[in-house]
């Protein structure tokens, strides 16, 4: 067997090993840090803090319309209750009710916008609730099927290693080492094929003598263009 050969029938591994590797960094990232997840989780609790703020504020709301309320009975308690005699009093007290009044009115609005508020920040965080149990949903769905595609490729994974072993045995430290050097060179592809006279890799035309000698089986004949170890079956 051919040096050039052995190290194409290397490279096929090494690139398959390379795709699951990739795929399972990818199926980790998705289970780790899904974006949809996030976005849920975020949503939810600017809604819950917001329905929390609404709440207090009605309840902030409702205390001063109390308030006001108890305010106007003492008020109209002094004035109807006989212990007040003097005109000055009683003209002052009926004012006094009527500015208390007034301003219940515009504590009741307040209020009334305030248990609005309340009613739409609870739909708000109802709604985002729902939304972050359906991603949630969903993702226990699709990381079952990510985690068995996981278990699959790590057995695919594990077949391959043991493949990728018994071919580096027939192949020399030298010539393995110059195939792992260009491996880190050229972003995992050290190795192409001769296609039509053409490096499959780059697109170089190759004369040939080139071309012949890509076909030998006792030296490398590396692209003169790309600089990959060619092979030509």
């Amino acid at each position: 067997m051919s040096a050039a050969l052995g190290l194409y029938r290397l490279q096929q591994v090494d690139s398959q090993i390379d795709q699951i590797q990739a795929r399972l960094r990818v199926i980790q990232q998705t289970l780790e840090n899904d974006l949809t997840l996030r976005t849920a989780n975020e949503h939810f609790g600017i809604a819950e803090a917001k329905h929390r703020d609404a709440e207090q504020a009605l309840k902030l709301s409702e205390l001063e319309v109390e308030k006001q309320r108890i305010k106007i009975e003492q008020t109209e308690s002094s004035l109807y209750g006989g212990r007040v005699q003097n005109p000055k009093e009683l003209q002052d007290l009926q004012k006094d009710i009527a500015s208390l009044k007034r301003h219940f009115a515009t504590l009741e609005e307040r209020e009334l916008e305030a248990m609005i508020e309340a009613e739409n920040s609870e739909k708000d965080l109802q709604a985002a609730k729902a939304d972050l149990e359906r991603v949630q949903s969903n993702l226990k769905e699709q990381n079952r099927d990510l985690t068995q595609e996981s278990d699959a490729l790590r057995k695919e994974l594990e077949r391959l290693n043991s493949e990728r072993q018994a071919v580096v045995t027939d192949i020399a430290n030298q010539t393995l080492s110059i195939y792992d050097q260009l491996r880190k060179q050229k972003r995992g592809l050290a190795v192409t094929t001769v296609n039509d006279r053409s490096c499959e890799a780059c697109g170089t035309t190759l004369t040939p003598s080139q071309k012949q000698t890509a076909r030998s089986t006792s030296q490398l004949f590396l692209c003169p263009t790309c600089g990959r170890i060619l092979y030509a079956n």
